[in-house]
């Protein structure tokens, strides 16, 4: 590591030069995290001592994260619904999963996942010592329901189906996977990291959050399509007495127990979730979902015409491809499959797609 000293010029400095690394987001197209909206990094900076891990010591921060849940909740047809602020997707799929099992308790419990979850399941499971039971999905890469059938047995604790899947932004059939939950008295959590502030805003989309009655628990990411700053997802749960099995005690605290996965919880990214979803609300929110979705369709259409043809159709903003090219300054990802893989946050703009597919055209020709 190169030796700076300790100056604040002189660390500021080296900062800065570190930060050169990074690649600007203008050329990422691989990320489903975006640039904070200027509303949310004001008021983040507005809390940036809070700690959400003895709320008592900021009860308005505290009051904040309530109305947080209480907006994601009524975004999810359920006012009612309780939940807190978390890391991101990886806590809140844990903490279901958490509850889950605690729930029902059977030796050798398994939860049953899609193919296509995200890697915080196979860290879920392992933690908690479930078996993962995935099964295969259909030909538009969603859950395959038969299968999910064939997999329920007296020993399955949980259900988990996607909306906004991470590699191809599919949406499972939410409503038949949780007929199946209900049928079998299952926990049944939809991981909506990415798709929870994007299905909302979808013009005739099915019904997949808290509307269908089976739905157990909803896991949302502001921090990704709700433009918070970074770390801030949410755990929302049908039941709010159900994190009760979640509970330990916390004798030193001014609160004296606590459900959450983690201590100390920084409350400025709550704050800027909650300034961003009360300035945009649902209109300017649809607002920008539209532009994603538009720029995605666009983007399907200039790689089709180079003959680079989409491996699906999605639901959400996320574009996949059957081109090998890797082009040249710009950061994309490649799924299990090998597929070009892109996302079109807000920062990728249409001037960024058109750049993007110009460099496309040059790698083409």
């Amino acid at each position: 590591m190169k030796e700076i000293g300790s100056s604040e010029e002189e660390i500021f400095s080296y900062l800065s030069s570190v930060r050169e690394e990074d690649l600007t987001y203008d050329r990422i197209l691989s990320s489903m995290c975006t640039r904070p909206h200027p509303v949310a990094i004001r008021a983040h900076m507005q809390f940036i001592e809070t700690n959400l891990g003895d709320p008592g010591l900021f009860p308005g921060t505290m009051g904040l994260e309530d109305e947080l849940i209480r907006m994601l909740g009524e975004l999810f047809h359920h006012a009612g619904a309780g939940g807190y602020a978390t890391s991101g997707g990886t806590e809140s799929n844990i903490q279901a999963l958490r509850i889950a099992k605690k729930q029902k308790s059977v030796d050798h419990p398994n939860v049953i996942i899609p193919a296509s979850a995200h890697f915080s399941f196979d860290k879920a499971c392992d933690m908690l010592g479930l078996e993962m039971r995935s099964v295969p999905l259909d030909a538009n890469y969603r859950m395959d329901i038969d299968s999910v059938s064939n997999a329920v047995d007296a020993r399955t604790v949980g259900i988990v189906s996607v909306v906004g899947t991470t590699e191809y932004g599919m949406i499972d059939p939410v409503r038949e996977i949780g007929e199946i939950a209900g049928d079998n008295d299952i926990f049944f959590h939809v991981d909506a990291a990415f798709g929870g502030l994007v299905a909302p805003f979808l013009p005739k989309i099915a019904p997949w959050d808290f509307s269908i009655p089976s739905v157990s628990s909803i896991s949302v990411d502001p921090h990704k399509m709700g433009m918070s700053t970074i770390p801030c997802g949410a755990l929302l749960l049908r039941d709010p007495a159900a994190f009760g099995c979640l509970n330990v005690d916390t004798p030193y605290l001014t609160v004296k127990k606590e459900c959450t996965l983690a201590g100390t919880r920084p409350g400025a990214p709550v704050a800027g979730a909650y300034a961003v979803l009360r300035y945009l609300g649902c209109e300017g929110l649809s607002a920008i979902v539209s532009g994603c979705m538009e720029n995605t369709r666009r983007l399907i259409e200039g790689m089709e015409a180079f003959g680079y043809p989409r491996a699906v159709t999605p639901d959400v903003n996320v574009a996949t491809f059957d081109c090998p090219v890797t082009p040249s300054g710009w950061r994309v990802s490649r799924t299990r499959q090998g597929h070009m893989r892109t996302v079109q946050m807000p920062h990728v703009t249409r001037d960024v797609v058109e750049s993007f597919l110009e460099t496309i055209g040059e790698s083409h020709a």
